[in-house]
């Protein structure tokens, strides 16, 4: 690995998924390396502002600010140096930051799923996440039939694609479970071509869900996911645990998110974009 200079870059969590944001005009020439290097939890960049080290992944943003509303081409790298389709807060934490940068309070995302519409009201931020699906050729899965409350690798899970796949498996309580055990099997499941994410759900006892989430790409449980914050409020529905098009909340170990699965058109997901610092990081590269 060889560094070839720095570049500036800002720190921003959703619930605690965390990302460091790079601004795309700033060449990174390697950008698998760059996430590999310094998102890793062990040696990866720490802040003084910040206890932990390390992030979720890399969010390269691209403002388009001659747009009404301005635009922001998102591509998030994964401290694995792949590239996720779609991330629910890394979204929430985009709309921020172009934000601040334009002052407007709403924005369009482009991201490989698709675009997604944000809204703002101070740090709170509010993302159109797209319509979840069960059909095996957007999950995807290697199956004629949708996988709904079906075991796979020991583990009984609804398949449902938010933006990425997600594995939702509903237990009693999410911290009886030893997540970091079970999800490996069923996110490299044969039923998954591509992977899957895996989350858990439990109710809170208030009409909402508790979650935990083994993220593809993360390779380890994060502490908070969007995508699959939806995802459970999605199988929810499907499976007829809860119904109607009313906000639901949903709570990672990161703090509570808003969701809204509606029977027809996009889900809304809700919740805080918090700026947690800035600064350089080395631009590394992978020798040939």
């Amino acid at each position: 690995m060889s560094v070839l200079n720095t570049v500036p870059f800002e720190k921003f969590h959703g619930t605690g998924n965390d990302f460091f944001v790079v601004d795309a005009d700033d060449p990174v020439p390697d950008r698998p390396a760059f996430a590999r290097t310094h998102c890793d939890r062990e040696a990866g960049i720490t802040l003084s502002e910040s206890e932990r080290r390390g992030a979720d992944g890399v969010l390269f943003l691209a403002l388009e600010s001659r747009y009404d509303p301005p635009r922001v081409v998102m591509t998030l790298v994964q401290p694995d140096g792949s590239v996720a389709a779609m991330c629910g807060n890394g979204a929430r934490v985009a709309a921020a930051w172009a934000a601040e940068r334009t002052g407007t309070d709403e924005v369009m995302i482009d991201t490989p799923a698709g675009t997604r519409r944000a809204s703002l009201d101070g740090t709170d931020v509010t993302v159109e996440m797209g319509a979840p699906s069960f059909a095996p050729r957007d999950v995807p899965l290697a199956a004629d039939d949708e996988l709904v409350d079906t075991e796979v690798e020991g583990l009984t899970v609804t398949a449902v694609n938010t933006g990425v796949p997600h594995a939702v498996a509903f237990v009693d309580d999410v911290d009886d479970v030893d997540l970091e055990s079970v999800a490996p099997p069923v996110r490299h499941a044969s039923v998954f071509p591509e992977g899957a994410n895996v989350t858990l759900a439990s109710p809170d006892g208030e009409g909402g869900f508790r979650q935990r989430t083994f993220e593809r790409g993360v390779e380890g449980e994060t502490q908070s996911c969007g995508t699959g914050a939806v995802a459970v409020v999605a199988a929810a529905k499907r499976l007829g645990r809860v119904s109607g098009d009313d906000p639901v909340t949903v709570t990672p170990p990161g703090g509570a998110l808003s969701v809204t699965v509606p029977d027809e058109g996009a889900a809304l997901l809700g919740g805080p974009a918090v700026y947690e610092g800035d600064g350089e990081a080395d631009i590394v590269f992978r020798e040939r």
